[in-house]
């Protein structure tokens, strides 16, 4: 996905296209509802926030990247997981 949103907006760039990529981490919707509830559970939760992410917390990023201020991003993709991809696999284990 990273590099198909690379490629395309070096393709549509010249068309005025602006392409970019929202990778969420876990977040609180009803497909992912199990998992939610799985990770709850248990309390071990998969960042060093140690919460679930919440759609208006994605829906932030992409208001962003739609308004005139996210205007000069493309081809990026955007991080938005509540540092989940810092963890390490044994930086849960004394959770």
């Amino acid at each position: 996905m990273v590099t198909m949103t690379q490629v395309c907006a070096k393709e549509w760039a010249s068309d005025g296209i602006r392409v970019n990529c929202i990778a969420p981490g876990l977040v609180r919707t009803e497909l992912a509802e199990p998992l939610v509830k799985m990770v709850e559970k248990s309390g071990r939760y998969p960042n060093p926030l140690r919460r679930i992410g919440e759609p208006n917390e994605i829906a932030g990023i992409a208001l962003y990247l739609a308004s005139s201020a996210g205007g000069y991003a493309t081809g990026q993709t955007f991080v938005v997981d509540g540092g989940e991809l810092i963890y390490a696999p044994l930086d849960t284990v004394d959770q």
